[in-house]
């Protein structure tokens, strides 16, 4: 009778297990997967054992009702206790299995800071509708940028800075409409900002520094409310900056060093909430607007490197703070105003000019 009763637990327990634990095709996905990888340091994948996936397998987790496979969350850089007790960050080789896209109810994927692992981003990822996150920041990635990615409509994060990819931004991209942050930082990415980019209307964050973009920065993107952070910096980015810029409701830093924008500045920017501009190393000119008072505050104003005239702006002392302001290597000209925030300026801030004087450079 104890015999038969331990079978029986055996059986219940076995049901149970099956019943709760994650579909062999969601495990044999993980396992494909993880086969198209080489980790040789930490040893992550050594708990991916067993037939649940969805209990005690590294950087897996499961939906609880469906038991189906709905976050990868694979960090190369942790502050988890494996990390701390190899003393080191992660290392991969290997590439992305298209075999991740079997798991369709996957809502959050991320393979990040691997520094290794090459390939082309699966072009099949775009069929995961549940998709949420896509995090592949920090390792080679190279190939192109899927182009229906436009046909994950729920996606919220878009995560690929610090790969090798090319290509252009695909036009699918501005049907992201609930993308809230975009990195693409750091790549090989060429061609044209989307003219549609003002239908990223959830955008809050866009950080493309570092690439080959080129064209003019689209006046459609003045219409996404609730950017916050534009990061167009290190880029071959050509045309006037939009005026509507500074006229954005919560934008509070503008990036647009190391370009090819010409024209002057807009005085929108220079009376806005934008409290972290660099416009250095372009081909701006004529004047600083004049426009400066009480409710400018600025951490950040880089100016340096284009090819402005004319006087420093006297307003500027009214100004209610300005912390870091680089107007060297350009052609002005003139005495520079005394009081704050230029009696806690260096010379470096004003050298390489046609003819300021004053402190902190040279006597008038």
């Amino acid at each position: 009778m104890k015999t038969v009763v331990t079978i029986f637990s055996v059986l219940v327990f076995t049901v149970i297990s099956a019943v709760n634990g994650c579909p062999p095709s969601d495990r044999s996905a993980l396992l494909a997967f993880k086969a198209a990888l080489r980790e040789p340091y930490l040893g992550i994948f050594n708990s991916w054992t067993g037939t649940d996936c969805c209990h005690n397998w590294y950087g897996v987790s499961c939906d609880p009702q469906s038991h189906r496979v709905a976050d990868i969350n694979l960090r190369g850089e942790s502050e988890d206790p494996i990390f701390e007790r190899a003393h080191r960050t992660g290392f991969m080789t290997g590439f992305i299995s298209p075999e991740i896209c079997k798991l369709t109810r996957l809502s959050s994927l991320t393979i990040a800071d691997w520094k290794g692992i090459t390939g082309e981003i699966p072009k099949c990822i775009t069929s995961l509708p549940f998709l949420r996150i896509l995090d592949l920041i920090g390792n080679k990635l190279s190939g192109e940028i899927p182009a229906d990615i436009g046909r994950l409509k729920r996606l919220t994060v878009f995560n690929v800075a610090d790969n090798q990819l090319s290509g252009r931004i695909p036009s699918s991209f501005t049907s992201l409409s609930n993308l809230m942050h975009l990195d693409l930082r750091n790549n090989k990415i060429s061609g044209p900002i989307p003219s549609k980019a003002g239908d990223l209307s959830m955008l809050s964050r866009a950080l493309l520094s570092g690439n080959m973009i080129s064209g003019p920065i689209p006046v459609s993107m003045c219409r996404i409310y609730r950017l916050a952070d534009l990061d167009l910096s290190m880029n071959k980015i050509s045309g006037v900056i939009p005026p509507c810029l500074g006229k954005m409701a919560v934008l509070a830093t503008l990036n647009l060093d190391c370009n090819m924008l010409m024209g002057t500045i807009p005085t929108t920017l220079l009376t806005s909430a934008i409290g972290n501009l660099n416009l250095s190393r372009n081909a701006l000119e004529g004047n600083i607007p004049d426009v400066f008072g009480l409710t400018s505050y600025f951490t950040v104003i880089d100016l340096s490197h284009n090819k402005l005239r004319g006087p420093i702006p006297r307003s500027l002392s009214a100004a209610s703070y300005i912390g870091h302001l680089d107007l060297s290597y350009n052609h002005l000209c003139g005495r520079i105003p005394a009081g704050a925030p230029f009696d806690h300026l260096e010379a470096s801030s004003f050298m390489y000019n046609d003819c300021l004087c004053g402190k902190p450079l040279r006597a008038c």
